[in-house]
């Protein structure tokens, strides 16, 4: 699976959603992270931890270095040019498109989206940091999303302190120690790992 993580807009958990569905597709196979943010947020993080999967920037890939990966998570820089949008689509599975349920975010989701569908992409929307119920915000954003035909995906990421502590100590959700909820933020992610690998 070739999956590329991307948003014209950042803070949007563009990193922690490529990281956690690059550990996720590690528990099925050798995983490659490409770290093509200019912030190189994804390698830092895997030099404060002991990722299960293999980190390397862009500087550091070649063609040798995709051999023997079954995966392959790519973490974008927020707002690549059109040909290198059409670079990456054609050397992706599927775009992964992380949304908060906020204004500014769902406007970027959509600009996003056409940019995708300009170059022929493959491509769903996760909504992510999602606010505890009873909240409305995420069914509103769907409703908005699916109104304006963008594809979505049946799961979300609620918002979670686990994601915080887990950027602090270069680890995935799952391996947070000492927070009753970092397992059920790290089941987000893996409801989304099984949905794309279905």
């Amino acid at each position: 699976m070739r999956l590329t993580v991307f948003s014209f807009k950042g803070g949007v958990a563009k990193t922690t959603t490529a990281l956690h569905l690059a550990a996720y597709l590690a528990e099925r196979g050798p995983t490659l992270l490409i770290d093509g943010d200019p912030n190189l947020t994804a390698s830092e993080w895997a030099e404060d931890g002991q990722p299960s999967f293999t980190v390397c920037t862009l500087e550091q890939l070649d063609p040798s270095t995709l051999a023997g990966y079954a995966h392959r998570v790519v973490d974008t820089a927020a707002r690549p040019s059109e040909e290198e949008l059409k670079d990456l689509v054609g050397e992706t599975d599927l775009m992964v498109l992380p949304c908060p349920p906020d204004a500014f975010a769902l406007r970027g989701a959509i600009k996003t989206a056409q940019a995708l569908e300009r170059v022929g992409a493959s491509y769903k929307v996760l909504l992510t940091m999602v606010p505890p119920f009873p909240s409305r915000d995420a069914l509103e954003a769907r409703v908005l999303l699916e109104a304006e035909g963008l594809p979505l995906f049946r799961g979300e990421i609620r918002r979670a302190v686990a994601f915080s502590k887990a950027a602090l100590a270069g680890v995935v959700a799952r391996d947070v120690r000492g927070d009753a909820r970092a397992s059920s933020a790290w089941a987000d992610y893996e409801a989304i790992g099984r949905e794309i690998l279905s």
